[in-house]
């Protein structure tokens, strides 16, 4: 039963702050308390989750990724409605989301709990970062056009070594962003695997690989000029010479509340790579 929701929109999207006080507006006449942030509030955010059973987010996609790593701790499903510009994520969009939210008030959806990443960047032995992602870390080069050598490790043994612009480490929702521009494999939500995708390797493995949900990862990078780990596009940090990031599977996964049936993911993938399935 939803009892309590919270509302986040996109500062930056003039649109979201109004349709937030009109889906808070539409809880409260239905009895559900409603709280409403900005999602560059992060402390005040952190300060409410635990009272939340829903969490509605409007935006796209980065706000969801946002949503996400705040929501993750404290297991709060997110529904998000969509006023960015791909919304892969999302529930709902402005034309339907009431009828949707009442199937969510109604008890009339589902969980879906998918994967999510946690990296350690380690230097000389010492933790100087740590970080959440939905969708992919990613070790990559800095400003300069010059390639990282990047030896991975899975499970404490030697894979391959890549010369390459970066190295992209994804989860399956990662799979159908920076992981699929650069032609990873597509895998849906209900795997638990990783997938390792090199960009623009030069001279060593250019194939993706698909990982174990317990493996170990460690990428430990050489160069002589900068680089940078960035996680879901968002948050980053200067990697130098010499460093270790480890990866591995987060201890909690990201639930969605979810109306759609289960192949929904299919649908929207061929409607956002411009097909349409065909009935029969």
């Amino acid at each position: 039963m939803i009892e309590y929701a919270g509302i986040l929109y996109h500062p930056k999207i003039a649109a979201t702050l109004p349709m937030a006080e009109q889906v808070s507006q539409w809880l409260q006449a239905r009895g559900v308390q409603t709280w409403i942030a900005s999602t560059e509030e992060e402390t005040a955010i952190n300060g409410q989750m635990d009272q939340f059973s829903l969490l509605i987010v409007l935006g796209g996609d980065g706000s969801t990724l946002r949503a996400a790593r705040l929501s993750v701790p404290h297991g709060v499903p997110i529904f998000g409605i969509n006023m960015g510009r791909i919304g892969f994520l999302s529930e709902a969009n402005p034309q339907n989301w009431q009828e949707r939210l009442t199937k969510v008030l109604e008890g009339a959806y589902w969980v879906e709990n998918r994967l999510m990443l946690y990296a350690a960047l380690q230097r000389q032995g010492q933790t100087v970062g740590t970080f959440t992602a939905l969708n992919d870390i990613v070790v990559g080069r800095g400003k300069q056009a010059r390639m990282l050598h990047l030896h991975l490790h899975v499970d404490g043994d030697l894979v391959t070594t890549y010369t390459a612009d970066g190295l992209i480490v994804a989860t399956p929702t990662g799979s159908t962003a920076y992981s699929m521009a650069v032609g990873g494999p597509l895998l849906p939500p209900q795997l638990q695997n990783f997938v390792v995708v090199p960009v623009a390797a030069h001279l060593s493995l250019d194939r993706a690989l698909v990982l174990h949900e317990e493996a170990e990862i460690t990428i430990t990078v050489h160069m002589d000029h900068e680089a940078m780990l960035t996680a879901d596009g968002q948050g980053s940090i200067d990697v130098a010479d010499g460093d270790v990031v480890c990866v591995r599977k987060h201890e909690n996964h990201c639930a969605f509340a979810r109306v759609e049936s289960a192949g929904y993911f299919y649908r929207r993938l061929m409607r956002r790579l411009g097909f349409h399935l065909s009935q029969g």
